[in-house]
């Protein structure tokens, strides 16, 4: 399989309505999640005002309160890929079934991880990513253009190989599934990529995890060439 086959086999399945509920389902969190942003860092925003602010008045108080959805949208695209990373983890076993029931109907049943264990995976991933995510920020800073391009492979990296193992385990050990993603590393890191250029495009960024966990599954999946 070459390195574009999964994700263009992971966009072919978007009308599989296991994957439109679990889209649908992303789109729920990051929804709640902006809310709940926003409404923290208005209410943050307004109470830190009224004690430090220069002035009170109805403008003020205004802008004030306004200042928490502009630090939602601020703060969420920057949290955007750890959380996407997290959904992803939670939902994968959802889309792993759902591609292995349309390509690989021969493969034997995985076996599902605990639930307590698949939420520490995930939290895991999520920390790692956002770590990714402030490095790549402090690259950009500090060399401006290679920092960039830097911390976009950081951040692809640490989203392929997290969701790549994490999928794996269903099917092998931790230590066999590390060997196979070194194996298979420029199609990990490449679905990565998949994901973290998805993550910066308004509305396709919503695709994102599920795209980026499908194209995955192919790549786990895929015999290796002989």
């Amino acid at each position: 399989m070459t390195i574009l086959q999964p994700g263009l086999r992971a966009f072919a399945q978007l009308d599989d309505r296991v994957l439109l509920r679990v889209v649908l389902a992303s789109l729920a969190w990051a929804l709640a999640g902006f809310v709940a942003l926003a409404a923290g860092l208005s209410w943050a925003g307004h109470a830190a005002w009224r004690v430090w602010g220069p002035q009170h008045g109805v403008w003020a108080d205004l802008a004030a309160w306004l200042a928490g959805p502009l630090g939602a949208v601020v703060a969420g695209s920057l949290l955007f890929l750890p959380v996407a990373a997290l959904v992803a983890s939670l939902y994968a076993e959802r889309v792993a079934d759902a591609v292995e029931r349309r390509w690989y109907p021969a493969l034997p049943p995985a076996v599902s991880a605990p639930l307590m264990a698949s939420a520490w995976d995930a939290l895991v991933l999520g920390l790692k990513v956002l770590g990714a995510q402030i490095a790549a920020f402090l690259l950009a800073l500090f060399v401006p253009g290679l920092g960039l391009v830097l911390g976009w492979g950081i951040t692809a990296w640490a989203l392929g190989r997290g969701l790549f193992v994490a999928l794996a385990l269903r099917r092998m050990g931790r230590a066999e599934a590390r060997a196979l993603c070194r194996r298979r590393f420029w199609s990990v890191m490449a679905q990565g990529a998949l994901m973290a250029a998805l993550g910066v495009v308004p509305l396709l960024a919503l695709l994102a995890p599920v795209l980026g966990t499908a194209a995955l599954v192919h790549v786990l999946d895929a015999p290796d060439p002989r």
